[in-house]
């Protein structure tokens, strides 16, 4: 709840969602338009076939063009700060080189106004 408190501020002015579905699973949080899906994982990851099954998922994912950042509950509870900041690095690396033609389409050619 913590990590969802900070990243509903929109940190870097992102936008995140919570429980977003994706192939099959329902991703802790995702920035959708950088196709990245952040993941909170408590002991219990570290498991049995739980380090399997957490690929498989990311391999699913990656089939959509989401790339998975993980990190660890305790880590959150640690440095909240530090995981914002990771996050919105990622998103940043994410993010499209020019936003506004990607969501306009390609500029005008020579001589013409939109």
């Amino acid at each position: 709840m913590r990590l969802w408190f900070a990243l509903r501020l929109r940190p870097g002015g992102f936008k995140f969602r919570r429980q977003h579905p994706a192939a099959g699973y329902a991703l802790d949080f995702a920035r959708v338009a950088a196709r990245l899906a952040i993941e909170i994982d408590g002991e219990v990851h570290a498991r049995g076939d739980q380090l399997a099954r957490d690929c498989a998922r990311d391999e699913a994912l990656a089939s959509l063009g989401f790339a998975t950042l993980r990190f660890v509950a305790r880590d959150v509870f640690a440095d909240l700060d530090a995981m914002v900041t990771a996050i919105v690095g990622a998103c940043r690396e994410r993010a499209p080189l020019h936003p506004d033609a990607a969501r306009r389409g390609p500029p005008p050619r020579a001589g013409k106004v939109r």
